[in-house]
């Protein structure tokens, strides 16, 4: 490092617009509405605003597993929402989350909505309304909550860590990558001793901790996050990656991959979800390639 590169901080900081990487668009230093922008209703008890990030998907593939588990109530309309142009901020969206990230979740199933936000807050709110993949006994609940809250902690140093400064900063940090990086590792490797002696992250029965873990960590286990595979050395996590490969196979998770997607192959999207009928134009094949294909990074959990 030059001396001409060394960074003193001012008394007082300052928002340099230009000066966001590849988020400057969508980051500031202040919270609410940017502009009115009502958010679409559609007819299903259940109204997700989101997009299939990481965090994201986690949603997406719980309302999908619920509907395979015979849920109905778990009916949902999936809207779409662009982070990349700013609709996070429309007044509709911050009314749901003052928090302004995706996802977001609208219950409209009783006499009065009830708004929830944050990922790991809407698996477990889904978990106890359906009384299904969370578990009652004590110990095995603690366990799972445990890890749910273990992931909701710790992608921020893969996602908004790593990934940004690896990925997506306008300039490379070695102090930044090597930190975030041997982070990720440590955290990689936890998953890697636990997986070794179990068959999920609770035991044997797949719950919302999983769900939780597995786009991230099942992604980054898999090289499809940030192009930071190699550079990792992420092969050398068999154990997640048999958690993942096994987790990935599911019906539910194969779908769930798809809703609010607007990356990848074109056979892997599905922008907006309704009805579990959008889909029936998607092949086997298309499923298949649901499963293989990369999910998308995103530096913002």
């Amino acid at each position: 490092m030059t001396e001409s590169t060394i960074y003193t901080p001012p008394t007082v900081w300052t928002w340099n617009k230009a000066n966001g990487g590849r988020f400057a668009n969508i980051n500031r230093p202040i919270a609410g509405a940017t502009q009115e922008q009502d958010l679409p209703r559609g007819h299903h008890p259940l109204q997700l605003y989101s997009l299939a990030t990481p965090n994201g998907v986690k949603v997406t593939i719980m309302l999908e597993e619920l509907l395979e588990a015979g849920h109905t109530g778990a009916e949902y309309d999936a809207w779409l929402i662009r982070i990349n142009e700013g609709q996070q901020f429309g007044s509709g969206f911050v009314s749901i989350n003052p928090n302004s990230k995706i996802p977001a979740l609208l219950d409209c199933s009783g006499a009065k909505s009830v708004r929830v936000f944050e990922s790991g807050s809407i698996l477990m709110y889904l978990a106890e309304k359906f009384g299904v993949f969370l578990p009652t006994e004590p110990a095995q609940r603690a366990e799972c909550l445990s890890w749910l809250f273990w992931q909701m902690g710790s992608a921020p140093y893969l996602g908004g860590g790593f990934g940004h400064f690896y990925a997506y900063a306008p300039i490379k940090i070695e102090y930044a990558i090597d930190r975030f990086a041997m982070e990720v590792k440590r955290q990689m490797d936890v998953l890697n001793q636990h997986l070794a002696k179990h068959r999920y992250m609770t035991g044997d029965d797949y719950t919302i901790a999983d769900m939780a873990i597995w786009p991230w960590y099942g992604g980054m286990a898999k090289g499809q996050l940030y192009e930071g595979g190699e550079f990792l050395q992420v092969q050398e996590y068999t154990h997640v990656i048999r958690w993942a490969d096994e987790i990935a196979q599911r019906p539910a998770v194969r779908r769930g991959r798809m809703v609010n997607r607007v990356m990848g192959p074109l056979n892997t999207q599905l922008h907006e979800r309704h009805d579990a009928g959008d889909f029936d134009t998607q092949t086997q094949d298309k499923l298949q390639a649901a499963a293989e294909a990369p999910a998308p990074g995103n530096a913002q959990p």
